[in-house]
């Protein structure tokens, strides 16, 4: 009986062209990349301490004082205000007020300092003013600059050379309080064109006085 030979396996070479799958990935990546804005730093403007030597120690800190305006973000969508420097024993101090145009938003428009001006509502006047001349002429403020002048302006310096004191906001949430009113809250920065500004933790002295109020932390 013949006996039958196996046959052998033929080997075959696959080779595998990725070359269109480079070239896929390769137009994605540039598809991505046209069509991507990349994200922006953001800044927090910074006011400096006034260099005149003539300017006494107690008028920098009165200064200082009256641009100060503390919020408090509390439960069930409270907000509450003091200005100035805290004045955690004085009952009167800490008022309530609402979201929006009529609550703090008015709060902070008419809040004046010491030398009785009121920055906000300056500030707004002069960034209306060049959000008209931008709209005027997009040729001449494209966005580097238009965020260059805005700067100066959240800044204090004014568009005929002045400068002026700006506000300086302390936003302090209480434990219960919720995200959307935190963002409420930096919100009303950015429609105010406030530059500075800060979110700062409850102190022990805080959590007393709002205790004191009834004020749900």
């Amino acid at each position: 009986m013949a006996r039958k030979e196996g046959g052998k396996q033929k080997k075959i070479n696959v080779r595998v062209d990725f070359t269109p799958m480079v070239d896929m990935l390769m137009l994605l990546i540039t598809f991505f990349m046209l069509c991507t804005t990349l994200s922006k730093p953001q800044t927090m403007e910074l006011t400096m301490p006034s260099n005149d030597p003539n300017e006494q120690e107690d008028q920098k800190s009165e200064a200082k004082a009256s641009g100060a305006v503390t919020i408090y973000v509390a439960a069930n969508d409270k907000i509450y205000y003091g200005a100035g420097t805290p004045e955690y024993t004085n009952p009167n101090w800490l008022k309530e007020t609402t979201w929006g145009s009529d609550g703090i938003r008015k709060v902070l428009r008419e809040h004046a300092v010491a030398d009785g001006t009121k920055p906000v509502k300056q500030i707004e006047l002069a960034v209306k003013e060049l959000n008209v001349k931008r709209a005027q002429e997009p040729k001449m403020y494209p966005d580097s600059i238009y965020q260059k002048e805005l700067s100066k302006l959240k800044g204090g310096n004014m568009p005929d050379g002045s400068k002026i004191q700006t506000l300086t906001i302390i936003i302090k949430p209480t434990d219960n309080s919720s995200y959307k009113n935190m963002v409420d809250a930096l919100d009303e920065m950015q429609i105010l064109s406030i530059g500075t500004y800060v979110i700062d933790k409850i102190n022990p002295d805080d959590e007393k006085m709002l205790t004191e109020k009834g004020i749900l932390l």
